[in-house]
């Protein structure tokens, strides 16, 4: 079989699955099975495909087709104009999460412009927030937590992959936190446990760790919120993502704490509110 006709066929089978963008989901596959850039399909589109690659390409059609994600598949996920591996034991990063990144890129440069910056973050996973920064900032200092130690070592990967520096340490949230920050960071698990059942099937095959925010979605903004002050420097700052719905809840939880103050939420490119930052008092 041809190139050309596998991806059409195969777009349309997916298409009758119901799998949105399913023409660019079968050509990024075919590219990623044969191993050749996306360029490669359109001037050798007639090329013959062995059986042993047809096959290949079959099966990771079936696997799109029950749901798991592309990203798993490639094992790759662009953020920040990077490219950062990615598997089952880790978030696939979001264009959303980019709004949270580019706040605290935006605080390193306004508010500390040349000065020495430290910068912990919660809840790595993959790396991307951490290694974004670090990529964008050169005068900082990241230390990068998770409770995974399987989602550590893929955010050590992306480290070195994208040819940053990090310190990464396997932590509970705070519990192996010592010194003081000028920025904290997290986009923590936010989904009600609940609303998991409900998720959509690529979003179920992402680890239930990385998604599980407790009864109400709001568990890891409580811990965040009550232990955060303690590790920043004066005159430093909180910075978070939340759900789209989330903002006066998690505004509610700070304030009650009246440990911080100039809070202030970001909307997200489609006008949700997704990043909340406050500082210390």
């Amino acid at each position: 079989m041809e190139i050309r006709q596998a991806i059409i066929e195969n777009a349309k089978i997916l298409k009758e699955n119901n799998i949105t963008d399913s023409y660019n989901i079968a050509r990024i596959l075919m590219a990623y099975t044969i191993n050749k850039p996306k360029e490669y399909l359109v001037i050798n589109d007639k090329e013959i495909l062995e059986d042993e690659i047809l096959h290949i390409y079959n099966d990771n059609i079936e696997k799109i087709k029950k749901g798991y994600p592309l990203q798993y598949i490639t094992n790759n996920q662009e953020f920040m104009k990077l490219n950062f591996y990615v598997d089952d034991n880790v978030l696939i990063p979001q264009p959303d999460t980019e709004i949270l990144v580019e706040e605290v890129i935006k605080i390193c440069k306004t508010k500390y412009k040349d000065k020495k910056i430290k910068i912990l973050e919660l809840c790595t996973g993959s790396g991307a927030i951490a290694i974004s920064i670090k990529k964008y900032i050169e005068n900082i200092q990241i230390l990068a937590t998770d409770i995974s130690s399987n989602a550590l070592e893929v955010a050590k990967k992306n480290a070195g992959l994208n040819n940053v520096e990090i310190k990464f340490i396997e932590s509970n949230m705070f519990e192996q936190i010592n010194g003081k920050y000028d920025i904290i960071v997290s986009n923590p698990p936010y989904i009600e446990t609940e609303t998991l059942k409900t998720l959509s099937k690529d979003v179920q095959c992402e680890p239930s760790l990385a998604l599980d925010g407790g009864i109400d979605g709001l568990s890891f903004y409580r811990e965040i919120s009550k232990n955060s002050y303690k590790y920043l420097k004066n005159h430093g700052y909180l910075a978070l993502e939340i759900g789209y719905n989330q903002k006066n809840s998690v505004i509610d939880i700070l304030e009650k704490e009246n440990k911080y103050k100039d809070i202030k939420c970001i909307k997200d490119l489609e006008n949700n509110d997704r990043v909340i930052i406050s500082r210390p008092i």
